[in-house]
């Protein structure tokens, strides 16, 4: 089995290797097969919490994701 690899893209989606479950907030569950996931950090997806591209329409994204790609470098360290 290959190692999981997550992937924090600046102003953009987190980059998820190979089939993931979500489990939402509320319990929903969201699956998908697909060999990469792109998992919506700008909440602007019609198809959230996948990504559909939508931070590409409004570049005044907040820098949230990189912060989160910032903590997560730190806490593997």
């Amino acid at each position: 089995m290959s190692a999981t690899r997550v992937q924090v893209v600046p102003n953009g989606p987190v980059l998820v290797s190979g089939p993931v479950r979500i489990e939402m907030p509320d319990g929903d569950v969201v699956e998908s097969d697909r060999f990469m996931v792109a998992i919506c950090t700008c909440r602007r997806s019609d198809d959230y919490p996948l990504c559909d591209t939508s931070h590409r329409r409004c570049r005044n994204v907040s820098a949230a994701p990189e912060r989160l790609g910032d903590r997560i470098e730190r806490e593997a360290r």
